[in-house]
């Protein structure tokens, strides 16, 4: 559902990213990785700070957008360097529909690609 939700919000040629994280999956389109966590643990700072450097490293001189799609939640600490450093968070609700967390997933939502 992930994938589909990036290309509605204009992510066209969505793909799994090549580099797995240590948990969940990575889909990437051109100016974007987004991480689906789809454990039952709420997602943690590390793994917001671990999605943000990865998009940092891979993006050389394009900007790309890192957005983080989780099962479970977020703890506090990762909602707050999700805002800090401008990362859209949204939760899958039970139909699997994300939902936005942050103001960085309603900026998305609402400026598309």
């Amino acid at each position: 559902m992930a994938a589909l939700y990036l290309r509605w919000l204009g992510y066209l040629n969505t793909r799994s990213a090549a580099r797995r994280p240590p948990s969940g999956s990575r889909i990437t389109a051109r100016g974007m990785l987004a991480q689906v966590e789809p454990g039952l643990r709420p997602t943690t700072l590390r793994d917001i700070e671990c999605l943000w450097l990865t998009a940092m490293t891979e993006a050389g001189e394009t900007p790309v957008t890192c957005v983080c799609f989780s099962l479970a939640g977020y703890t506090a600490g990762a909602r707050t360097r999700a805002d800090t450093l401008d990362v859209p968070l949204f939760t899958m609700d039970l139909t699997g529909t994300p939902q936005p967390v942050n103001s960085a997933a309603d900026e998305l939502v609402a400026a598309g690609a």
